[in-house]
């Protein structure tokens, strides 16, 4: 997503994909494999209205930050949250505005109860929109929208050790491949250390953002437009962009949070919306804060285990232009709830 630091953005864009595995394996845009907890759920409707209920109710969260720092006093705007054994809490990548170099760039910070976050190393610069995810045969994979031009990065840290010190052992910077002037906001489906499978949006002519998938075996980079998911959502009015996305299985079902503008160019208007990815239905949501902002964009959610129970944690960047009573800036949220099995 290109960036706009009064916005702070200016929408990002998606990439490009043939037939892939992910297809047959996930849906494409599915979460993945379903938590083993989780297989004793009732029906797709029953998982989608109580993960429905947890993300729009930021108010009655279990915990909440509103216009969230490190302990640098950066902003992690656009932050991605993930559990890690390593470091017994939580792993946050995310992007902030360097004055000096009048550039974003992309750093990791980590957590114990995902609200107070110490900066540990800054892992590119010129870069936005990072996401992160374990690698399934070890380490740890981070996507971001690098410049220039406004294109996807994959880096690849075999260890936590790695991590930390930034220190990648593959990379891959991805063609533009669906528009000649930006593409960004990765999501990762899957990730190793021999193949991703990537979500992203395009600016398509330079103009609007749309949705698009992508995979590579760190070598050849296909990608393809992905209309099915775009559609959802501009069903329900959608007239601008449709930009970043996360993904989560819940209940044993896959479910894709999703960004999208409802007038072009008005950032009062974006609005993120539930996808089910089993249906391929969307449902605009009704987030509710404490001040009653209006706008929000890059969600992310992710199911994660604090203080002994298991949690869904989302974060949603709050625009100016649709924020009340100083919630501005990074929102992080999080709700307990019961799994319906062991874990």
């Amino acid at each position: 997503m290109i960036i706009d630091r009064e916005g702070w953005t200016s929408r990002c864009r998606a990439v490009v994909l043939p037939a892939l595995a992910c297809w047959s394996v996930i849906g494409c845009g599915a979460a993945g494999t379903a938590d083993p907890a989780d297989l004793g759920a009732s029906r797709p409707v029953d998982a989608r209205s109580e993960l429905r209920s947890y993300v729009e109710d930021a108010a009655g969260a279990t915990a909440s930050r509103y216009g969230v720092t490190d302990d640098r006093g950066q902003v992690l705007d656009a932050v991605k949250i993930i559990s890690a054994s390593e470091t017994g809490g939580f792993i946050g990548v995310y992007h902030t505005f360097r004055e000096a170099a009048g550039t974003f760039d992309v750093h990791l910070a980590t957590s114990s109860n995902l609200l107070d976050w110490t900066w540990r190393v800054r892992l590119a610069d010129q870069a936005s929109q990072p996401t992160i995810k374990p690698a399934s045969d070890g380490g740890y994979v981070v996507a971001w929208e690098q410049e220039p031009p406004n294109h996807l990065r994959f880096a690849y840290y075999p260890t936590w050790t790695d991590l930390l010190a930034g220190a990648a052992q593959k990379t891959l910077d991805a063609p533009l491949s669906l528009s000649t002037c930006a593409e960004g906001t990765p999501n990762l489906y899957s990730a190793s250390r021999t193949f991703l499978d990537v979500g992203f949006h395009f600016y398509d002519d330079c103009d609007l953002d749309r949705q698009a998938h992508g995979t590579t075996d760190w070598t050849a980079w296909a990608a393809a437009e992905r209309p099915s998911l775009e559609q959802s959502v501009r069903t329900l009015g959608v007239m601008g962009g449709v930009g970043d996305r996360d993904i989560i299985s819940f209940r044993g079902f896959d479910f894709t949070l999703i960004e999208g503008q409802v007038i072009k160019g008005d950032w009062s208007t974006w609005r993120v919306f539930l996808y089910d990815d089993a249906t391929g239905e969307a449902d605009q949501l009704d987030i509710r804060t404490e001040a009653g902002s209006t706008a929000f964009t890059n969600p992310t959610v992710e199911r994660i285990e604090i203080g002994g129970q298991m949690a869904i944690v989302v974060t949603l960047f709050v625009p100016s232009e649709g924020a009340r009573g100083g919630e501005a800036g990074q929102l992080i949220y999080y709700r307990t709830y019961e799994p319906a099995g062991p874990e």
